[in-house]
């Protein structure tokens, strides 16, 4: 079966529901037992059917189901946004005393939890160069546990190495987890790579309509996903019951939304790597980009996300370009079926390498017609030119 058709299959069990195309939203807290022998039973295995609402309903399991076979993992965890995916894997994963390696172009959020949180719990993170390989082995501690890479960066779009990374980190017992946003789990098949856990923003490609939190954690072993599962349930994290059917029914169309996304942001790419006014483009799927060998080597495809650096100019004068558009909405999130845009250059936090550039602009290219985009992008060049 091919990705397209497990999307749209996988997870599906219409004579479970009557016919039901879709599994319907079950709205539960309490689950009760015809007999205590059944109740009991229940309990030695509290992650394997209906137990209580907060364990999971046939809602999530489908997600669940279906979202672990896109990316071929053993089993998936849903929970309330794709932070509080990074944040219960970290935890459960990390105790005090350990090292953790942290890509230095990680989500800005995850860069907080680690400097707050776990140096608060005694967790140590050192931030490496996104670019750094297999060279990774020479900031690998006997104390680190865990070798955490995104690909490509959700702002500067560096390339990793993952599968050398991934040699290394295994080789001196460390876990790798991965945030696989930027692929939907659709272009990028961890655990072909290495990788021991899959992190998702369920918010971003999967609900696709900008409408719902969700988070989703893919694990390849089973001990790994009992670990996460456990210490999820202990802390009270679960996805809700509307999330996760918006979730499993933005998911059935992922395939060609992401096709679709690719194409036009591929289009707008290249049309900003022609104007006199951009320095340069970050997007890796171009040839140009520094990170493209690797991204065509282990990635069959691209989402609609990427920046590009402009020439210099004022404050003022990008705020002009900005404030006129029609048809990006200045949001940060991305993956929803409109076009967004916001400002980076301010909120680009580095700690193993200075990251150097001129104003920044990120681009979700939405499902609107790229022509129309890009005929907005011209009028924002011009309010740009015109404050100088």
């Amino acid at each position: 079966m091919k990705r397209a058709t497990t999307i749209v299959h996988a997870g599906r069990h219409p004579e479970q529901h009557q016919g039901a195309v879709n599994p319907p939203v079950y709205h539960v807290s309490t689950v009760t037992y015809p007999s205590v022998g059944q109740m009991r039973s229940a309990e030695k295995k509290p992650f394997d059917g209906m137990r209580y609402g907060r364990f999971g309903t046939p809602t999530s399991f489908a997600l669940e189901e279906a979202v672990c076979a896109l990316e071929g993992g053993y089993r998936t965890i849903s929970t309330s946004s794709g932070l509080a995916a990074i944040t219960g894997t970290l935890s459960a994963l990390l105790s005090a005393g350990d090292h953790l390696l942290m890509v230095d172009s990680t989500y800005f959020p995850s860069r907080r939890f680690c400097d707050e949180h776990l140096k608060r719990w005694g967790i140590e993170t050192t931030y490496y160069n996104p670019t750094i390989g297999a060279g990774i082995e020479a900031l690998i501690r006997p104390e680190t546990k865990i070798i955490y890479v995104e690909a490509p960066g959700s702002l500067t779009f560096e390339m990793q190495d993952i599968p050398a990374i991934a040699a290394v980190a295994h080789a001196h017992g460390a876990l790798v987890v991965m945030d696989n946003t930027w692929s939907a789990g659709l272009y990028f098949q961890p655990f072909d790579k290495g990788v021991d856990v899959s992190i998702q923003a369920g918010t971003k490609f999967i609900v696709g309509h900008s409408d719902a939190m969700l988070g989703l954690i893919t694990c390849a072993a089973e001990p790994v996903w009992k670990k996460i599962k456990s210490s999820l349930a202990a802390q009270g994290v679960c996805a809700g019951a509307e999330e996760v059917y918006l979730g499993l029914r933005g998911l059935r169309t992922l395939e060609v939304r992401l096709r679709q996304h690719q194409e036009s942001g591929l289009k707008l790419a290249r049309w900003l790597q022609q104007r006199p006014d951009v320095v340069r483009v970050l997007h890796p799927a171009l040839p140009e980009d520094p990170g493209h060998a690797i991204w065509k080597r282990d990635f069959s495809g691209a989402c609609g996300l990427f920046s590009f650096e402009l020439t210099p100019c004022s404050d003022a004068a990008v705020d002009a370009f900005l404030d006129g558009l029609e048809f990006f909405g200045l949001g940060y999130s991305w993956g929803g079926f409109e076009s967004l845009i916001i400002p980076t250059t301010h909120d680009i936090k580095r700690t193993a390498v200075p990251w150097k550039s001129g104003p920044t602009l990120r681009i979700h290219t939405g499902l609107e017609d790229p022509d129309d985009l890009i005929a907005d992008l011209a009028k924002g060049f011009e309010r740009l030119h015109a404050v100088g």
